[in-house]
């Protein structure tokens, strides 16, 4: 492929074809560990134990931001995503106490 703007076309339906299998990697990860924090969720109900751990939830953004490091993702951006996703928790896990 010679023509500048044909392989330019060709590289960008490439890219955008890695995103789109990448997006549906993140739905169906997010899936599992929301159908995995459902359990927890239920587990703590039962057991009349907080929704929240700070302690853990430090723990992992911690882990997190140096895993957003190493990925050279900011990390900054992995620790506003993880906070996302543990307040949806949480929300998920005060429905279980009802």
């Amino acid at each position: 492929m010679t023509d500048p703007v044909a392989r330019a076309a060709a590289l960008l339906k490439d890219h955008r074809d890695s995103i789109d299998r990448l997006d549906a990697i993140l739905v169906y990860t997010l899936g599992e560990r929301f159908r995995q924090t459902q359990a927890v969720g239920k587990l703590k109900a039962e057991h009349n134990l907080p929704p929240s751990d700070p302690t853990r939830e430090e723990a992992q953004i911690a882990r997190l931001e140096e895993l957003a490091r190493q990925a050279d993702l900011d990390p900054e951006f992995a620790k506003k995503f993880l906070n996302f996703i543990i307040q949806e928790v949480i929300q998920h896990h005060n429905q279980h106490k009802t």
